[in-house]
């Protein structure tokens, strides 16, 4: 494939923008450059298309935020629809209040909602509400949960935190309730906020062990369902699971890619929003509202998440076959949940595991596959796609193992090394 228009536009967005993109997994720290597309003309289902015109079946989706496909016909009609009667007001619309109930209606812990846009928005903004109403400070994370001071200055990617702020954020590890237990001894905790699954299935009623530790220390639990609501379930992962948080957070697939975000839980603590200071001018934007509903409406006819689970569960059984029968479980290994899963390299002996995914994108972005080693699926996906993945799986990681085995590697990489990041999952 050539990629020329995408390196000259690359070069142009480089002089005005850092990264050349408004998002970090969307820019060239994780696509290698020279072999890779860094920019999309257009998207219609579950295909995109380059600015130098190559067609790629995606799994990457916006990093999981499309979850009906591209261009899904009953979104576009709806937002169409309420854009002929305009997009903000100066005073709130109907809209808001009918996908909050809508909202309320479907996840188990909501009671009252607050949108917001970006998933960042509604994390923080359940961090103040989990402060103000324990009257506490310290904080306990696990997963990702956006780029403001109080979460990213618990990683290495920590610059420009001040140390106070970083002093007030204490990480526990996923399935391992005795790191939560410690950090409560030595803690007195606000919150806990969670992914609550991202690669592992809670084991061992994990997810309400952590929900009545939280609750004996006076603590609130907060689940963050950007990922997971509209993907797992409707209603999240706590739907899935059966443990229902005091708060949790929304954003990404509620709007099939359009931008909204939300904060929801129960009244008591919901009410503490009369008091904190949470307020934005484009929350209540109509056309992100509008394909909301939409998006619930067809969620509920259809039965997507049954649509995303039955395809990735498909896939994940046909990739560990082949894994299995190619005899490549020493290099690379699944996990997460069918709607939203992962293929993970292990680094090797003569090779990091950077090196050895330079050269697996280079593969996948030259047979068609957008990828960035998840598969984030979207109800736009059909057996075809998936199969044409397996197909391209079934070229590309064999491969890899030979170039590892017969240490030419590095031979085969035609474009930039990616370098190690820091890790959140």
């Amino acid at each position: 494939m050539s990629y020329k228009q995408s390196e000259q536009l690359l070069d142009r967005a480089l002089k005005s923008i850092p990264l050349a993109s408004q998002t970090f997994s969307k820019s060239l720290t994780q696509y290698p450059r020279g072999v890779s597309p860094f920019f999309i003309s257009k998207g219609k289902g579950s295909k995109v298309w380059d600015v130098d015109g190559n067609e790629y079946i995606d799994f990457v989706n916006s990093l999981a935020a499309v979850t009906l496909g591209y261009c899904d016909t009953d979104i576009d009609k709806a937002v169409q629809k309420q854009m002929q009667n305009g997009v903000i007001f100066s005073l709130p619309h109907i809209l808001e209040t009918q996908v909050a109930e809508q909202l309320i209606d479907a996840i188990p812990c909501a009671q009252k909602v607050r949108f917001a846009k970006n998933g960042t928005d509604a994390t923080s903004a359940s961090i103040r509400i989990a402060r103000a109403y324990t009257g506490k400070e310290h904080i306990a994370v696990c997963g990702y949960h956006g780029w403001q001071d109080w979460y990213i200055g618990s990683t290495t990617r920590d610059l420009g935190v001040p140390k106070s702020v970083k002093a007030l954020t204490h990480k526990f590890e996923y399935n391992n309730i005795t790191s939560l237990e410690k950090l409560f001894k030595a803690q007195d905790l606000a919150c806990v906020i969670m992914e609550p699954m991202n690669i592992e299935y809670p084991q061992d009623n994990f997810l309400a062990k952590v929900k009545v530790l939280a609750h004996q220390h006076n603590a609130l639990l907060i689940f963050d369902e950007t990922i997971t609501g509209f993907r797992y379930s409707l209603g999240g992962a706590q739907e899935l699971f059966g443990v229902v948080p005091d708060l949790a957070t929304f954003g990404k697939g509620m709007a099939n890619g359009h931008p909204l975000s939300a904060v929801v839980g129960s009244n008591k603590i919901m009410q503490t929003v009369e008091d904190i200071f949470f307020s934005g001018t484009f929350g209540g934007e109509t056309l992100s509202l509008a394909a909301t509903n939409a998006v619930i409406k067809k969620y509920k006819n259809q039965a997507v998440p049954k649509h995303l689970a039955e395809f990735g569960t498909y896939l994940l059984e046909q990739l560990n076959q082949l894994i299995n029968a190619e005899n490549i479980a020493d290099i690379f290994w699944t996990s997460g949940h069918p709607s939203w899963s992962f293929l993970h390299i292990k680094e090797q002996a003569e090779y990091d595991s950077f090196t050895i995914k330079t050269l697996f994108l280079q593969e996948m972005f030259k047979r068609g596959i957008l990828t960035l080693g998840s598969h984030n699926l979207s109800f736009s996906h059909s057996k075809a796609d998936i199969d044409r993945l397996l197909k391209v799986y079934a070229e590309v990681l064999p491969m890899i193992k030979s170039h590892i085995v017969n240490k030419s590697l590095l031979k085969n990489i035609q474009g930039e090394m990616l370098k190690p990041l820091f890790k959140v999952r």
